[in-house]
């Protein structure tokens, strides 16, 4: 009885998470351009239609671009901080840690302000640089975490044992270091790829009149006649958003081992 009530209460669950996509990926195949139910036809023209639209195609471009330059940003910061934080023993250690760790908890709106602020302040254009650094904000927190996370699971004598054995520090990150911490690496990439490449309140305040595939999304929500196309884009944004957190949640349950040479 209570494995049956466990499985309902999962499938209720998982329902309410993705009912709504799974209507929206629906819709994406309906031949109609209105979104009524249940679908009478199906097709696949709005798929096409989406791939040559030039809109959506310099949207995506955008997007691509800025989350791989805001991963970046986010990867060398992120992992830089989450060393120091570790390693190092100093005033104010846990404050750091609580601030790098704020940006991901304060509102999208409140954040986007402030940089839209702060760009107009300084007169820095709006470009995908402002945008690389919008993202940067938050993707950097979760660099942060999982390589944190990755160095507290992992012991500091295996470095001092290369150490003692004669390799530099070059040579005992390389050999030593390095090999702990790769995939919370590459898990933190792929989760601030994913963050980045869907982000809309932020991008909205960091863009100028530059469109995003998220921006171009809800900007064209609002046409009718670009009703179906939006929902083609919608079903590829939430597959390209997927299949990195998917990975990133792999990965991030895999231990660092070092390598033997």
């Amino acid at each position: 009885m209570a494995r049956r009530v466990v499985g309902i209460a999962t499938i209720v669950v998982l329902l309410f998470l993705y009912l709504p996509i799974l209507v929206i990926a629906l819709y994406a195949f309906n031949a109609d351009r209105g979104q009524s139910w249940p679908i009478t036809e199906w097709t696949t023209r709005w798929f096409g239609d989406a791939l040559a639209n030039e809109g959506v195609r310099d949207a995506f471009v955008l997007s691509l671009e800025a989350a791989v330059g805001a991963t970046a940003l986010a990867l060398l910061l992120g992992s830089l901080a989450a060393f120091a934080v570790h390693r190092f023993r100093f005033f104010g250690r846990e404050t750091i840690s609580f601030v790098l760790l704020l940006p991901l908890a304060l509102p999208g709106i409140v954040t986007g302000m402030a940089l839209n602020a702060t760009f107009n302040t300084i007169g820095l254009k709006f470009s995908l640089f402002t945008i690389i650094v919008g993202h940067a904000t938050f993707c950097v927190v979760v660099v942060y975490n999982n390589v944190v996370a990755r160095l507290r699971r992992s012991s500091h004598s295996i470095e001092e044992a290369s150490m003692d054995l004669g390799a530099d520090t070059w040579q005992t990150f390389r050999y030593v270091t390095f090999p702990v911490v790769r995939t919370a690496l590459l898990a933190g990439a792929l989760l601030a790829f994913a963050l980045s490449f869907d982000e809309v309140i932020v991008t909205t305040f960091t863009a100028g009149t530059d469109q995003t595939l998220p921006i171009w999304i809800l900007t064209n929500l609002r046409l009718p006649n670009q009703r179906p196309i939006v929902n083609v884009v919608a079903v590829l944004v939430i597959l390209l958003s997927a299949i990195p957190v998917w990975l990133s949640q792999r990965l991030a349950s895999e231990g660092g081992t070092p390598t033997r040479h």
